[in-house]
């Protein structure tokens, strides 16, 4: 008789930078990669909710946390404040590539500017992140670089025009490099979130509120009656699909987009 092979979680020895990690998704993966062993290093502006949020995170024998200070708006201090926070780690074997997205509205109502302000805040600082870390995972044979994006992705989302483009555009990146780095033993994958209950939907819906001259419990319960599972998402339920993607078990799997939506997306 063949007994199964457990499946290996096990991040015990690596380290992860994650961005976007003061709050909502970025917290929760950061808590979920700490949790299997990772030393974590959390990426954001806010040196008070970082501290706050590093104390939350789980410690296991062996591993301890940092946190780096960078404002997404500037390339050139992210990148800096990325190559220090590499510097104490030893090298990152995890990328988690994620930051908030630019305000809603209409794609045909956005300045140009606001195009070229998310690029940078998330491809841009992407791209430079990922050559960042790639040499040492390469060196390394191995390396997870996962984005957390939206179902946009797959399905453009009304009044987030911006968001809607640049969400692509991150996602070809990803896909593209995936096809690049594979054989170094390296992955990239992205994570598409659908109604996740963070600080970052509760601002759209208050948006949309305002728009529509209601209020946002209303906004609240039209999305609801679109998500099948009839709730939002947790950030932990998304948190843990990143985390997966970034163990040992998911070695064979790269280049895919995965939503985390509750059934909402009608794409598949």
């Amino acid at each position: 008789m063949v007994l199964p092979c457990p499946m290996d979680t096990d991040l015990s020895g690596t380290t992860a930078l994650v961005c976007g990690a003061s709050q909502g998704i970025g917290l929760a993966t950061a808590v979920a990669l700490a949790g299997l062993g990772a030393h974590v290093t959390l990426f954001a502006r806010d040196r008070l909710r970082l501290e706050e949020a590093m104390a939350s995170l789980p410690l296991v024998p062996g591993a301890s946390h940092d946190l780096a200070l960078a404002d997404f708006a500037e390339p050139g201090g992210v990148l800096a404040a990325a190559s220090q926070a590499m510097e104490r780690a030893g090298g990152f074997d995890i990328l988690i590539n994620n930051t908030g997205g630019p305000p809603g509205g209409p794609i045909a109502d956005a300045p140009g500017d606001a195009f070229l302000e998310a690029m940078t805040a998330h491809l841009v600082n992407n791209q430079n992140l990922a050559q960042l870390v790639l040499p040492g995972m390469r060196a390394k044979g191995f390396g997870r670089i996962v984005n957390i994006l939206s179902t946009s992705v797959k399905c453009p989302i009304p009044g987030l025009g911006v968001s809607n483009t640049v969400r692509a555009a991150v996602a070809a990146w990803g896909k593209t490099l995936a096809g690049e780095v594979a054989a170094d033993g390296i992955t990239v994958n992205s994570v598409l979130p659908g109604f996740t209950d963070t600080a970052r939907l509760a601002s759209l819906f208050e948006g949309k509120a305002r728009k529509q001259g209601t209020d946002t419990g209303t906004v609240r319960n039209e999305a609801l009656a679109t998500i099948p599972m009839g709730r939002l998402g947790r950030a932990e339920e998304v948190a843990a699909a990143v985390a997966f993607y970034c163990t040992p078990a998911a070695s064979y799997i790269t280049g895919t987009v995965l939503a985390v939506d509750g059934g909402r997306t009608p794409a598949f």
